[in-house]
């Protein structure tokens, strides 16, 4: 399970700048006004062959009366207490500052490990003007530029010495397939499993947030046999909707990155909202299995036309991943949840499947030979040869004369091509052309 890093101080002092840096994209809004980045974003990274999650937080602010600025410093909190490490960036040409103070205040109490990173530091006299930011307590500091990414390197090198030792898996963990249930507070997560697994071990009330840590049940009725996460993870009974929303994705990533397949329910009565979405996304790009369960849909009223409607909207949000089970039920009359089952394994086991290089490329070739890559500046592409990467999770290599004219339209014609003729609903493939 991946570790996770938390990159927090107060506005403007590049923050977002240093996040962009660590994933590798322009994802997060970087100017110059303090402020910008109000809700929290989530990104991969890797250093030195380990992997890791990105936070990206607000700018922690004390004593604001600004509405906003109160919401990002409660996220942060949340996020210094989901996170593995904490890397706290402050800006060398303002030095310390009283809001600095107040962010290493809070840090000290912190029992898990804190990074101090001087940023902006580009030349020798500011190497020396961080020697001040000693005064913060939290011992030895880190320089960088985050916009020419002079100093990164060493603020990585120390950041997975400072990663945690997970323990190894069990071999039942190995052996067992492991289903999370996610999805947004009070969604029906904790009642779903209840009624899968015929007691009432999860306690079940209409306050968001009742759930407050991740279990594990072992699954074994009805022919299935596998572990099953209920997720909700809300350790604060609190009605402010975005600390709710912030920390059940804060939990999701974590059990998400732990899983084979994550089964994402949404409520019927509320629709497939944007953290649904932020959810779905995060289980996408771990290269998960996903399944959609629209739960509470005896509460709904219905004519002919509803449940193509409702599953034709929500596809339509999810483009260009649509190949997803969605399967309409309700925990409260056990309606569909065997089929719900039945999908989630068949969703696993369309993960895991492996396709003979002959058969692919019986398959494939005559496919390319008949639709082949667009000729750019004259050029033309040939793929030869095709075949699936023995990776845990389906990903396909195409041997091309010249791999970096093949452009993204081509790669998803050839996943719906492999989609057509192999079951891969509910799962994220991964193409990638290489020169033979």
């Amino acid at each position: 399970m991946n570790n996770i890093v938390a990159i927090v101080g107060r506005p403007n002092v590049g923050k977002s700048t240093l996040f962009n840096r660590l994933i590798q994209r322009r994802e997060a809004i970087v100017d110059s006004v303090s402020g910008v980045t109000r809700d929290r974003n989530y990104g991969k990274s890797e250093w030195n062959g380990k992997e890791f999650s990105v936070i990206d937080t607000g700018g922690y602010v004390r004593g604001s009366d600004d509405v906003f600025e109160g919401e990002i410093r409660k996220q942060v909190e949340l996020a210094i207490d989901e996170a593995d490490v904490i890397i706290f960036v402050v800006d060398v040409e303002e030095g310390i500052t009283p809001m600095d103070d107040a962010v290493a205040k809070l840090l000290r109490k912190v029992t898990k490990p804190v990074l101090l990173a001087v940023n902006k530091v580009d030349n020798s006299m500011r190497e020396k003007d961080a020697v001040e930011f000693y005064n913060l307590g939290l011992g030895e500091y880190y320089t960088f530029a985050s916009i020419s990414g002079s100093g990164t390197g060493d603020l990585l090198d120390a950041l997975i010495d400072a990663f945690p030792v997970k323990p190894e898996p069990t071999k039942e963990e190995i052996v067992l397939p492991r289903f999370c249930v996610v999805g947004r507070p009070n969604a029906g997560k904790s009642s779903f499993i209840n009624a899968l697994i015929g007691e009432d071990r999860y306690i079940v009330t209409d306050i968001a947030g009742t759930t407050r840590d991740a279990i594990d049940t072992k699954f074994d009725r009805f022919g299935f046999e596998f572990n099953l996460v209920d997720t909700a993870g809300i350790r604060r009974k609190t009605k402010v909707k975005e600390d709710l929303e912030f920390y059940s994705v804060m939990r999701s990533v974590r059990a998400i990155e732990h899983s084979d397949v994550c089964i994402l329910i949404i409520d019927a009565t509320r629709g497939f909202e944007g953290q649904d979405q932020s959810i779905f996304w995060l289980a996408e790009k771990n290269r998960k299995g996903v399944v959609i369960l629209v739960n509470k849909w005896d509460l709904v009223e219905k004519d002919t036309m509803s449940t193509r409607d409702y599953e034709a909207k929500i596809r339509e949000q999810l483009q260009p991943f649509t190949d997803v089970p969605i399967i309409f039920v309700s925990a409260l009359t056990k309606q569909r949840l065997l089929k719900a089952l039945e999908e989630t394994v068949k969703v696993y086991e369309n993960r895991a499947q492996r396709i003979s290089t002959s058969k692919f490329n019986d398959y494939m070739l005559k496919i390319i030979e008949n639709h082949p890559p667009p000729a750019l500046k004259g050029k033309y592409v040939k793929i030869k040869y095709c075949m699936q990467l023995p990776t845990p999770t389906p990903q396909f290599v195409f041997f091309a004369n010249l791999p970096q004219y093949v452009k993204e339209a081509y790669k998803r014609f050839l996943e719906n091509k492999i989609r057509e003729n192999w079951d891969f609903s509910g799962v994220p493939i991964d193409i990638y052309i290489r020169e033979k």
